[in-house]
């Protein structure tokens, strides 16, 4: 029993409390960022994170509408996320140095991958440069291999022939053939066709996800200890290692008794960090960064591909304008970087894709690292994680035409009008006005491979096979879990191989270099 005389000493104790936590609501620089989606008093906030996770979507257009060109606030269920969406703060956060807003802390915090890869792995981050620039300066010559990996994978799961149709799960035929081809040049042969490697490279990133819905119960000081003794994403990581050992020593083997002399050496991935790898113990941090190699590769490659693919198979009247340049690029050049470089309309596709639908309905991630004033005022304080507001970006009527119209020529269109228009609207370009693959010196580093595969599945499949929705004839609608945008979950498509043209484009690969 509580002596009642203690009884007005508590109360007043629970007073002071709640007046001091107001006092610190109300003086946070976040209190004064419109909120959206709910109300920013605390607790009840709670109840717009719940609303946060099913419409989404509709919360951050909300917040578009009536705050645009500003900040606003969304709550989370741990934390507020601030939106940006004009052009001159989206500039300004992308210019700012990483002690000042950081890409790597932003991702860190969402994913906690420091409490289940090597530490080192994060910290050291060189993988990411050999992505960037090794990666993307040797397309001209592993291009060719991914096509060769695409006309091995293809047939196996996408197992159509001449004269009758097939339906086939598109999503996950995909995710089986992108990580095939990427690990082609991400580990090269045989091992980028051993089955049970590939399937731990695409169940990674369900493991990580779970890992992480399960530590975010948990205060930041225990997550290492749970991680530590029960993860999905670590168990994957030192089956990994065991995979990989054989053949990182059979490399060094190699590398030891030919040095510079050894002429065959494979030019891959693997190779690559094993080069650059500067500690003895070298197993497992080459193969984690393999596996976060392909944890950013597959899964965004095959539901950019997949969604694409599938509107394609539902809009069939543009199936043919497609084919038609594919067949003509493909019969002048081979299939080189060249080739695909000049399959505008494929290109196009892809661009108005992400603009159009996207995998997220954010981009240019960021957490805060120190106090900073935007350009118009703001004030962001440390530790507050800021995003642009993507989807709204993408469907600007004042900078796209009818944003809300998926036009498959829209920027092979706009590439038609002149040399500067030409570079802005490839792909793989970012801008303020487009950034599914983020802006700034933190874009996707591996966003031009990822570019030039996703055209040569697409192109190997148009030019090699007809097709057309399968299912009840249409792909199903795009739903929004939170940031998310889940594609179909079971989009069927029948397939039917195509007979040779009279240039015999659709069963020749050209394995030639720019």
């Amino acid at each position: 029993m509580i002596d009642s005389a203690l009884v007005p000493d508590l109360w007043a104790g629970v007073a002071i409390f709640v007046v001091l936590y107001l006092v610190k609501w109300r003086l946070d620089p976040l209190y004064h960022i419109p909120t959206v989606g709910g109300t920013s008093l605390p607790l009840l906030s709670y109840i717009g994170a719940r609303k946060f996770v099913h419409r989404g979507k509709d919360v951050i257009q909300e917040g578009y509408r009536k705050h645009h060109g500003r900040a606003f606030k969304v709550p989370m269920m741990d934390k507020w996320k601030v939106f940006v969406s004009s052009p001159e703060l989206l500039d300004d956060i992308r210019r700012r140095p990483d002690d000042e807003v950081s890409l790597t802390e932003s991702v860190e915090a969402d994913l906690q991958i420091r409490n289940i890869v090597d530490r080192e792995v994060v910290d050291n981050p060189y993988h990411i440069d050999i992505i960037k620039e090794k990666l993307t300066r040797s397309l001209p010559a592993v291009l060719p291999h991914v096509v060769d990996e695409l006309r091995l994978a293809v047939p196996e799961h996408i197992p159509a022939v001449s004269g009758e149709w097939t339906e086939v799960n598109v999503l996950g035929a995909f995710r089986q053939i992108v990580a095939r081809a990427s690990n082609r040049v991400f580990v090269g042969e045989p091992l980028c066709r051993n089955e049970e490697f590939l399937a731990l490279m695409i169940r990674f990133a369900v493991d990580l996800w779970k890992d992480r819905a399960r530590l975010g119960w948990f205060p930041q000081f225990l997550k290492p200890y749970l991680s530590m003794s029960y993860s999905l994403a670590r168990r994957s990581l030192r089956r990994n290692k065991e995979i990989l050992q054989p053949v990182i020593d059979e490399r060094k083997v190699m590398m030891e008794k030919w040095g510079d002399d050894w002429t065959d050496k494979p030019n891959d991935m693997l190779q690559w960090f094993i080069e650059a790898q500067e500690t003895e113990d070298q197993y497992q941090k080459v193969a984690d960064k393999i596996v976060l190699t392909n944890f950013a590769a597959i899964h965004t490659s095959s539901i950019t591909g997949s969604v694409s693919f599938l509107w394609l198979a539902d809009h069939p009247q543009y199936i043919e304008p497609i084919r038609d340049e594919i067949e003509e690029v493909v019969s002048r050049n081979g299939w080189t970087k060249a080739a695909l470089g000049k399959m505008w309309k494929l290109d196009s596709l892809l661009k108005e894709s992400q603009r159009r639908q996207g995998f997220n309905l954010a981009s240019l991630r960021r957490k805060v690292m120190k106090d900073i004033t935007l350009c118009d005022g703001t004030v962001l304080p440390r530790g507050t994680d800021v995003v642009a507001a993507a989807y709204d970006i993408h469907h600007n009527a004042a900078k796209y035409e009818d944003p809300y119209v998926f036009d498959p020529f829209r920027f092979s269109r706009m590439r038609a009008e002149s040399e500067e228009e030409r570079v802005k609207n490839q792909f793989v370009n970012t801008s303020v006005d487009y950034i599914p693959f983020g802006h700034g010196k933190h874009a996707c580093p591996g966003r031009f491979f990822a570019a030039n595969e996703l055209k040569a599945l697409l192109a190997y499949l148009i030019l090699n096979y007809d097709f057309k929705m399968g299912g009840d004839g249409h792909a199903g609608p795009l739903t929004y879990q939170g940031l998310l945008v889940i594609p179909p979950a079971n989009p069927m498509v029948k397939f039917r191989k195509r007979e040779p043209t009279h240039h015999g484009i659709a069963t020749q690969h050209v394995m030639s270099h720019d």
